[in-house]
């Protein structure tokens, strides 16, 4: 890590950070931030990586969302999450078991909206030419790479999802999954890559991408078509925002459910934290119940997959980028030909005359929530969870650990987590003092054995944070559960 140390906070460093969940897409974003491109070069660069080695997570099938903190503090949002296909009329939904939208049938997928966000964001901030940010993407694409551990585990567990659809399991191996070290390559998805770096976003909304995904979906049963990749936009927005202990916290706001997070700080804000009383333990879950609860009745019934990648510049421009194909390799319905999945976000749908219910072009509950943190005004920090349910809660904890607990930031990544799998069902991560556990046990939080995402294993997300210490200096953690580095200068 030329230029920075490595302390039991993290990754030291005085210019720039960077903390994504996989090496190769830490050094696409080292390499843009080196060539003289912004923290949103980086993260765009680095995204786009993650798409070709974590299918399962995220990928151009996929939506974004991002929060910006601004060199002189000024923040900002960005939400690409899509829309439903235009021709999903509430009585399709009606027709379905319980009025629900299956988690992987047709009609759950919606319109992507990474690539015309990585736009957007570049349009605004970026500083490198378009083409140059998908070189190590298109790179890892056809020339191929070993698929990391994580990775690889949950390949093996979800290659499954892939098998009612030979378009997606064929690209994708379904039937033998590539294993951690083996590499792999998906030359189909290089091409869209390299279309999509050399004619912009509209080779995607507007190409063979668009046409081949829509006429899958429609093939399998669903509504999507090419005139809804077409119609496709995103905005950038004001964040919502709360202050606990002296930082002024920043979540996207609804379609996702960022605002749990905030609604959770307010209730925790006025209590005292002891760190070493399992009590303080129990208040943190009872809030978050609370707020998911809150934001069940109010924006959707949350549920998913997701990375995250968080740079900083040299001239203290601030990203937190996540994307997601939402459940593990989304809908796991491709475009034939073209290499990628597309997500299956119209299972946040609630029922029909919910808030939250379905209607033509309407935008589903999301759970990506990239968040950040000023201090008196100025960037404090940005950072993410992966996970969908996870995000919030997992996000509650570390803002705990960090500005209430005051603890090293790695270590506050590192330390185990606790998961509400419904109102009552509470998983325990390994390594949770007996203390805690028991506490929390007599509060009446149950086992939730057999449930959670992950072949039966609750999965405790994985988080990326960087952050700006007193004296300056940056410092950037990324979470062990995942294959994921922090590399700074």
């Amino acid at each position: 890590m030329t230029g920075s140390s490595v302390s039991p906070q993290g990754v030291v460093a005085a210019n720039c950070m960077v903390a994504t969940g996989h090496p190769l897409a830490s050094a696409a974003a080292r390499q843009m931030l080196l060539a003289g491109g912004s923290a949103v070069d980086a993260a765009i660069a680095a995204d786009a990586v993650l798409g070709v080695v974590e299918p399962m997570a995220t990928g151009i099938g996929g939506d974004m969302l991002a929060m910006v903190v601004q060199a002189d503090g000024t923040p900002v949002s960005y939400n690409g999450t899509g829309r439903a296909p235009a021709g999903l009329e509430t009585s399709l939904v009606e027709a379905l078991p319980d009025q629900r939208i299956p988690e992987r049938h047709p009609y759950a997928v919606t319109v992507p909206g990474a690539v015309r966000g990585w736009a957007d964001m570049h349009g605004r901030f970026g500083r490198l030419p378009w083409p140059e940010l998908f070189a190590p993407a298109i790179a890892a694409a056809m020339n191929g790479f070993e698929v990391a551990p994580v990775c690889a585990r949950e390949w093996a567990l979800f290659a499954k999802v892939l098998l009612r659809d030979p378009a997606s399991a064929e690209p994708y191996r379904a039937t033998q999954p590539p294993k951690a070290g083996e590499r792999f390559a998906n030359p189909a998805l290089g091409r869209v890559l390299s279309d999509i770096a050399e004619q912009g976003p509209d080779a995607f909304y507007f190409g063979a991408a668009a046409r081949a995904a829509a006429r899958n979906v429609q093939a399998l049963g669903g509504v999507l078509t090419a005139e809804d990749f077409a119609n496709h936009s995103g905005h950038f927005c004001a964040p919502a925002s709360t202050s606990f202990r002296g930082l002024t916290v920043l979540e996207c706001p609804p379609n996702t459910h960022g605002v749990a997070v905030l609604r959770a700080l307010d209730a925790l804000e006025p209590l005292q934290l002891d760190p070493s009383d399992p009590a303080t333990v129990v208040k943190t879950v009872q809030a978050m119940g609370e707020a998911m609860q809150w934001a069940q009745r109010t924006v959707a019934d949350p549920a998913g997959n997701t990375v995250c990648t968080v740079v900083v510049d040299r001239d203290g421009l601030a990203v937190t980028l996540m994307t997601s194909v939402f459940k593990r390799f989304g809908s796991g319905i491709a475009a034939p030909g073209c290499g990628f999945v597309l997500q299956n976000r119209g299972f946040g749908f609630s029922k029909p005359g919910h808030i939250n219910g379905p209607a033509p072009g309407k935008r589903p509950y999301h759970t990506v929530v990239p968040g950040a943190a000023l201090q008196d005004g100025r960037f404090f920090g940005a950072f993410g969870v992966v996970g969908g349910a996870m995000q919030p809660q997992g996000q509650l904890q570390l803002l705990l650990r960090v500005a209430a607990f005051g603890e090293p930031l790695q270590a506050a990544l590192d330390a185990p987590r606790w998961r509400l799998e419904s109102q009552s069902a509470l998983a325990i991560e390994a390594g949770m003092p007996d203390a805690v556990t028991r506490a929390l046990r007599e509060a009446g939080y149950t086992d939730p054995v057999g449930a959670g995402e992950l072949g039966g294993r609750s999965d405790f997300g994985g988080a990326q944070f960087v952050m700006r210490r007193a004296d300056g200096m940056l410092v950037g953690a990324s979470d062990l559960r995942k294959d994921g580095v922090a590399w700074g200068a």
